[in-house]
């Protein structure tokens, strides 16, 4: 059933998804779709599990940072498969407090602070890397799937973008990067943000490989 439904979200979109239409592509009544989802809000859960189960975490890999940076490889993998869900990926689960929200949508959390614990991060540290590096994967993402060329039949990057409508004498910045804005390439601009965001986190947080080990008391 949540297959199905990712299917008619990948094909159409969230809004187009209804018990009726599930139905449809089920050949079975809407009605006895309740039995296994309440309402739509409960099926969209699902959903968002569904698609999350597909993201890998390796909590045992010793090398925090090679892991960190293939779960957001791994993330933008599943937004970009499945664009129409994106939304639902990053803010269907806030609508939930956080112990009441589908378990599957709390896995990879709980994952990635045990992979940091190993690390020699506190708990809190970890934490706050986890809303750093999801912070960061959530507006690249958006930023990605939401570059829109105007006119991609023009050969001028000005005219593609649709920047000649911008006022004259205005921007100079923002058109000089024209080129570099209309060649957008989702995966590098992912790892250039990695690479920044790891950097930083090297040097701001204290784990095992960040900096030396403290020594713990007997």
């Amino acid at each position: 059933m949540l297959r199905a439904a990712l299917e008619i979200i990948d094909r159409e979109s969230v809004d187009r998804l209804s018990m009726r239409r599930l139905g449809e592509a089920l050949g079975r009544d809407p009605m006895v779709l309740y039995r296994h989802a309440v309402n739509k809000a409960a099926l969209l859960d699902g959903v968002v599990e569904l698609v999350l189960e597909q993201l890998t975490v390796d909590a045992t890999d010793p090398d925090w940072r090679h892991q960190l940076r293939s779960i957001a490889r791994d993330f933008r993998r599943l937004a970009v498969a499945h664009p129409n869900t994106v939304a639902l990926l990053i803010t269907h689960p806030l609508d939930t407090p956080l112990a009441l929200r589908p378990l599957g949508t709390l896995r990879p959390l709980e994952h990635i602070l045990e992979l940091l614990t190993r690390a020699d991060f506190s708990s809190v540290d970890a934490l706050h890397i986890y809303r750093a590096l999801f912070g960061f994967l959530h507006g690249h993402i958006l930023n990605e799937l939401q570059e829109i060329i105007e006119r991609p039949e023009e050969t001028s990057d000005l005219l593609r973008l649709g920047m000649h409508r911008l006022p004259i004498g205005e921007f100079p910045l923002l058109r000089a990067l024209a080129t570099e804005l209309a060649d957008y390439d989702g995966a590098a601009e992912l790892e250039r943000g990695l690479d920044i965001l790891l950097a930083g986190l090297t040097t701001t947080m204290s784990a095992a490989g960040a900096r030396p080990r403290r020594e713990r008391r007997s």
